[in-house]
C-alpha cells in the first residue's frame, strides 16, 4: 500500500475527518491519511459522530462512507458544504449509490487503492 510520490505529501499541513462505520475500512483510511501527508486525522463511525466531530472542530478536507449502520451519511454532508469544507464519499453502490442530489461530488467506489483515493482527494485539493 506504499503510495506514489506524488501522494505522499498531498495532505500535508491538512487535518482530516474521516467518517466511517467498518472498523477495518476506517484503520486502512486513517492509514492513508497518514501516508498522505495528513497533520491530524480524526474518525467517526456514525452520523451522530460525525457531525459531532464537524460541530467541535471544522477539518479541511473529509471522508465520508455513505452507508453508516444503515443511516445515510448526507446530514454531515450538508455540514460541511455550508461550511465550505471540500470532501469525497466512499460506497461500495459507486455513483449510483448516491442521492441524486450529490450527484456532483466525489465518489470512490469501494474497494479502492490509495492512488484511486488520492487522485480524488487531489482533485479536491487543487480546486
Amino acid at each position: 500500500m506504499a503510495p506514489t510520490r506524488s501522494a505522499t505529501r498531498l495532505l500535508e499541513g491538512l487535518s482530516v475527518l474521516v467518517v466511517e462505520d467498518e472498523a477495518i475500512v476506517s484503520f486502512l483510511l486513517e492509514d492513508m491519511m497518514a501516508e498522505m501527508g495528513a497533520d491530524e486525522i480524526r474518525v467517526a463511525g456514525s452520523v451522530a459522530g460525525g457531525l459531532a466531530a464537524v460541530a467541535a472542530r471544522l477539518p479541511d478536507l473529509a471522508v465520508l462512507d455513505v452507508n453508516l449502520g444503515g443511516e445515510r451519511a448526507y446530514p454531515i454532508a450538508e455540514k460541511l458544504e455550508a461550511a465550505g469544507v471540500r470532501f469525497v464519499f466512499t460506497t461500495g453502490y459507486g455513483r449510483s449509490g448516491l442521492d441524486p442530489r450529490w450527484n456532483a461530488c466525489a465518489v470512490v467506489q469501494k474497494p479502492f487503492t490509495l492512488d484511486t483515493l488520492a487522485a480524488a482527494l487531489r482533485a479536491l485539493v487543487t480546486s
